[in-house]
This record gives C-alpha cells, structure tokens and sequence, in this order.
C-alpha cells in the first residue's frame, strides 16, 4: 500500500512538473497571457460553453492594453495573438513570406478541405490563387448579379404570401434561416446553374447538405480542435468536417454538371464554368481593369501573388475541393452577415429610413431595376455595409503560421529582449477585439454608418479594418460577398419594413453553442409591408 502511495506521488509530481514546464515558454519570454488550465490551456470556457470564442478573444486583447502582443494556450500549444496594429501590418504584409500558411487543419489528403485554397501551402496556394483570382473580379461579379435578384424574387414572393397569410399584416421571422435560404439558393445558382427554392422547398437535397457542412456545432468545433493541435491523432481517427455522403454528393454535383455543360456545349457565367475554363487553362486576367472602388470600401485588394499566370493542370479533386470551400464560406459567412444586418437596421430605425430612401431614388432613377453598376455606387447603401462589417467582421480571427524563424521585436515597452517566434508556431491576429477597440474606432459598440461618410472616412487607419483579412491571404470572395449583402438588403427594405419584436434579442448576445456568429435565442425580427 505504501509503494502504491509512493508512486501515485511521484506520477502526480512527475504531471504537476511537465505542465508546469509545458506552460512556462511565455513567463520565460516576459510574453503576458491569461493563466492556463492543465490540458485545456485557455479553452475551458469554450468547450464548457461559458464563453463564445469572441468574448474569449476579446478578454485576452482587452486584458493586456500595453503589450504588443500576448499569449494563448490552445490545450498544450502555445499560440501568439497580435495585439499591434504596425506589426499585423508588418506580419500581413512586409513579411508576408514568413507567414505564408495557415496552420494545418487536414493532415488528410483525401479530404476536400485539405485541397482547397484556404488550406493550400507554399507554392500550390501560390498557384491556385493565381488560377482562381480571375474569377473573382468585379467584371465577373456583374455577371452574376442578374443570379442573385432572381433568387432575391423568389424569397420576396414567400415574403408576400407569408404575410398575407397572417391575421395582423407582419410576421415573426428567424432572419438566420431566411438569410440561410437565400446565400443557399445564390450559391445554388452562381455557383452550380442550379434553380433551387428553399423558401418553399424548405427540405431540398442542396439546403440540407449546406446544413450539414456548415452549421459548426460543438462537435464540429471538437474536430476542428482536434485536427489543428492534434492532427496525429485526427489521422488516425480520419476525422472530417464532410461525412462520406456529403463528399460523394459535392463530387457527384460538381464532375456531373461540368460534364454535361461539356456534353451539350452549355455556357453559363457561373462558377462551375470558371473552374472549368481554369481546368483549360483559359481562366484569365482582365486586360482592362474594372473599377473596383466601386465595389465598397470593405473590397481587398489582389496582390502580386494573384495577378501571375500559371499554366498548371489541376485535377478533379482539386477543382470539387474549390467548389465546396466556395459553397461553405458562401452559405455560412454571407448568411451571417446579412442576419447581422437585418438586426441592425431594426435596432436602428433612423439608419433604416435613410437607406430605404437611397433605394427608392435609385428605383426611381432606374425603372425599377438594378444592376451591378447602379447597387455598386449607392454611397450610404456602402456605409452601411462597411459599418456592419466592421461590428460584425466574418472572420473574427485571422491565424498564419510562421514558416521561418521570426523577430516579433519586444512584447513591451519594457521588456528587455526581443522574442524570436520560431518555425511552426501559430499566431491569431483578433480582428473583432481590433474591430471594436475605441482606439481605433470611438464609441465602437454603437452601429454607426456615418464612420465610413466621404468625410469621416479618411479617420480610419486602413489597416486596422480587416473584415475580409489582410495582406495577399486575403478572402478572394469579397466582391461577391458585398455584391450578395447589397442585393439582398436592396430588395428587402425596397418592400418591406424590419423591426424589433417579442423575441428579438435586446441587447445582441453571441450564443454560445458554435463558433459561428449567432445570437442567443435567434435572430428573431418583424416585417411588414413598407407604405412609404
């Protein structure tokens, strides 16, 4: 008994002492951090559902106001999260070579997710990048605009009946599902050629499998974890964000529409014909330049990386890969937004009016239509969407990896080192906190369009506004995405009115079940038919 006393204290001893040593790199290094828990490091709160990863983030950010940059633990591994606006700049930017990747999600080359451009590395992201950034340019979006007010009828037609079904003229709607329904049927469409209804057709094949790829529920955020800070173990475990019939149905979707658009000689200025034209190799740059600052003061900019020709010969696997990173972070990241949106607006009554009014001029001015060019150049329509953007940014947090060895310069004014971030290690750059940090932006919890005003606008240090990240791992989507917010917001306020009702969340309140931006209880609205 004595002996099995004595060695329970020296295995509890030996474990105390590893986790000691195992988190003490930071206190070696003068780098602050939030104190960690054995094993979970700063993730209790998330995984018991205490905290949404945004409230966690901005604790670390807000704790810490004179470091450059701090530390977080994600269970045993030690990341750095960049608090200096210079140095996101430096990192993003100047040094953009040191911090090519994003740290690996799929170890797994079978997996789409690890053959698609967020996950690619090195040289093969560098050709992707270049091979897909034609796709992405504003004289593409416009041809796409036609897709979206299409489907934009079709939800405003359930609108109407659904309201005219009602006893008091308004209804109650969960604006994340309404929002979900349409990116998923404009993704159907510019994305596929598909016609697809999901405000009638609430079950459709096409809807339940964005659902399921994309709905980030806890145990997808336990895979996620897993594979990024223990991709041995997730190997072993062959875990996936897809299931086995999600992958054969993306594939089956993908390989059998290009091949039946090859079979009758069809064109459609979607994406699935772009693949195809960048699969020939006949995906290339405008010679002339669209205008791209009309495309919104969120819009990123192509860099160098982007701009180059490549005459690489990508697989199938590699072009379904695209397909399904282009129909996730359309459905999920777009849907959000434009629930975000919504909220605002009715929690914002006076910003409301004015921008239904723009759209009404515009109408007026127009006939009746839009196109890309008439949305594009509606100046308050853009500050409104800028200001969303900056409260509620798609990526909360942008993450690199650093591929060679790296001088952060000293974590403080004080500190007497500078600290050298070595080859493989993580670090976040906390876009949200930086979003909301009145610093950067005074009185940053207020919904403030008039931020990005021609005369307001200059104020805003254009590197401390990454809605859509930074440097030339930026999103490649973003015209599409604003293009997508605008059109949608358009044809909305045009007919109807928003407002706050019974089970409208007051004050906002992230919920704390997913990763995603979600509020407690729903994104719950009134809408009814607008008289004026």
């Amino acid at each position: 008994m004595i002996i099995l006393l004595i060695w329970v204290t020296v295995l509890v001893a030996a474990v105390v002492l590893y986790f000691r040593q195992l988190y003490s790199s930071f206190n070696r290094h003068g780098i602050k951090h939030i104190k960690p828990v054995p094993i979970f490091g700063n993730m209790g709160g998330i995984l018991l559902r205490i905290d949404h990863i945004c409230d966690n983030i901005v604790k670390l950010y807000n704790d810490f106001p004179e470091e450059r940059f701090v530390g977080r633990y994600e269970f045993v591994s030690e990341l750095i999260l960049v608090r200096d606006i210079e140095l996101i700049k430096k990192i993003a930017v100047k040094d953009f070579e040191h911090f090519l990747d994003h740290r690996s999600l799929f170890s797994n080359s079978e997996s789409y997710f690890s053959r698609n451009l967020f996950s690619l590395r090195g040289q093969e992201w560098k050709d992707m990048r270049s091979t897909l950034s034609p796709a992405f340019t504003s004289s593409k979006m416009r041809l796409m605009v036609p897709f979206m007010v299409e489907v934009g009828e079709q939800m405003m037609q359930s609108l109407h009946q659904s309201i005219k079904q009602s006893k008091d003229g308004s209804i109650d709607i969960e604006c994340k599902d309404l929002t979900t329904r349409y990116a998923n049927d404009v993704i159907a469409s510019c994305a596929f050629g598909l016609k697809v209804d999901s405000h009638n057709d609430k079950n459709n094949t096409f809807y339940a499998l964005g659902k399921e790829t994309s709905s980030f529920n806890f145990r997808q955020m336990m895979t996620f974890f897993l594979l990024i800070n223990a991709p041995a173990l997730a190997k072993l475990l062959k875990l996936d964000f897809l299931s086995e019939s999600s992958k054969e149905a993306f594939k089956k979707l993908v390989l059998g529409t290009m091949e039946n658009r090859e079979l009758k000689k069809i064109i459609r200025p979607d994406m699935i014909h772009l693949l195809m034209e960048a699969k020939k190799g006949k995906l290339t740059h405008d010679e002339i330049k669209s205008n791209d600052l009309a495309a919104g003061f969120a819009t990123v900019e192509e860099s160098a990386v982007g701009q180059k020709e490549i005459n690489r010969v990508w697989t199938d696997e590699d072009l379904v890969a695209q397909a399904v990173l282009f129909f996730i972070a359309g459905f999920e990241t777009v849907s959000s937004g434009m629930s975000f949106l919504l909220y605002e607006l009715a929690m914002n009554p006076d910003v409301q009016d004015r921008l239904a009014q723009e759209i009404k001029e515009n109408d007026a001015k127009n006939g009746g239509k839009f196109d890309f060019n008439s949305i594009q150049n509606m100046v308050y329509m853009d500050m409104v969407v800028s200001e969303l953007l900056r409260l509620w940014p798609p990526g909360v947090a942008l993450d690199r990896l650093c591929t060679k060895d790296y001088n952060m310069g000293k974590p403080n004014a004080k500190a007497e080192k500078d600290f050298i971030l070595r080859k493989g290690s993580g670090i976040w750059i906390p876009v949200y906190p930086i979003h909301r940090d009145p610093q950067h932006f005074p009185n940053p919890d207020k919904f403030d369009p008039e931020r990005f005003s021609e005369e307001n606008k200059h104020t805003i240090n254009p590197a401390a506004y990454m809605p859509f990240g930074v440097g030339p791992r930026n999103c490649i989507g973003s015209r599409f995405a604003l293009c997508e917010i605008k059109v949608m917001a358009y044809q909305i306020l045009r007919e109807m009115e928003v407002s706050p009702c019974a089970k409208t969340c007051i004050p906002a309140k992230l919920c704390k079940n997913t990763f995603n931006l979600r509020l407690e209880g729903g994104h719950w609205l009134k809408f009814k038919p607008r008289t004026n």
